[in-house]
């Protein structure tokens, strides 16, 4: 039979004299009133910081879930190639740009932000199309190396090379595979070249090469690596 572990001294005073407790508690007591205004007011603080937080993600799912099912024709729309009608919507459906409006801070208006960018990018509003394509990020690397090839697009095509060169670096770097990084590595070679920096773009012409001799950029890469060899000889 196991033995009771012997008590000390002042834990048996405390249970078996009322007193000597008494006398413990009172200094607690004593600072809740001297302090009762002080933390009447932590309490309510911290039930305003808890309620805040419930209420705030209750808010974002429901207006998440009304955004998604509202962003549902603008999806077709953008496939459809209507990219007008996926922008402002039809007058009864509404569009990319009324739900990144409407409902901020959801996942419906993130992912608005990169179809808008997409489809300003096509119609060859650059400087637009940077504004939305900065605001997405995804955890998805397919998407996210997307999002990062689209804004070195834009920033090609408004002369900034070196910020472009850094986005397709991301894009192919992000996580290669032969699908997508033939593609985003042939893009940062044009950056490279377009920046001056032939023998950068010779090295990324070889990666092709080397690594990549399966995809359809394959052939490009040896073209424009010889050629790119022969102006770095002259």
């Amino acid at each position: 039979m196991a033995k009771k572990q012997a008590q000390k001294p002042e834990q048996a005073e405390l249970i078996e004299n009322p007193e000597v407790l008494a006398q413990k508690l009172v200094p607690g007591e004593d600072f809740l009133k001297k302090n009762s205004k002080i933390v009447a007011g932590v309490l309510i603080a911290a039930g305003i910081l808890i309620g805040g937080i419930l209420f705030f993600q209750y808010t974002t799912e429901t207006q998440n879930d009304k955004a998604q099912a509202e962003m549902f024709q603008a999806v077709y729309f953008f496939e459809q190639d209507s990219v007008d009608f996926a922008l402002n919507g039809d007058g009864i459906n509404k569009g990319f740009l009324s739900i990144v409006e409407n409902y901020p801070r959801t996942d419906a208006a993130n992912l608005s932000h990169l179809y808008i960018g997409s489809i300003y990018l096509s119609q060859k509003k650059f400087e637009d199309a940077l504004t939305h394509l900065e605001e997405f990020s995804s955890d998805d690397y397919l998407v996210q190396s997307k999002a990062y090839s689209l804004i070195g697009d834009a920033n090609l095509e408004l002369g900034n090379t070196e910020e472009a060169i850094a986005q397709y670096t991301k894009a192919a770097r992000t996580h290669e595979n032969k699908y997508m990084s033939p593609k985003y590595l042939a893009k940062l070679a044009v950056a490279q070249e377009e920046a001056g920096k032939i023998e950068d773009a010779i090295k990324t012409y070889a990666e092709i090469e080397e690594k990549y001799y399966e995809s359809f950029e394959f052939a490009l890469a040896r073209k424009h690596k010889a050629r790119l060899e022969g102006l770095a000889a002259k």
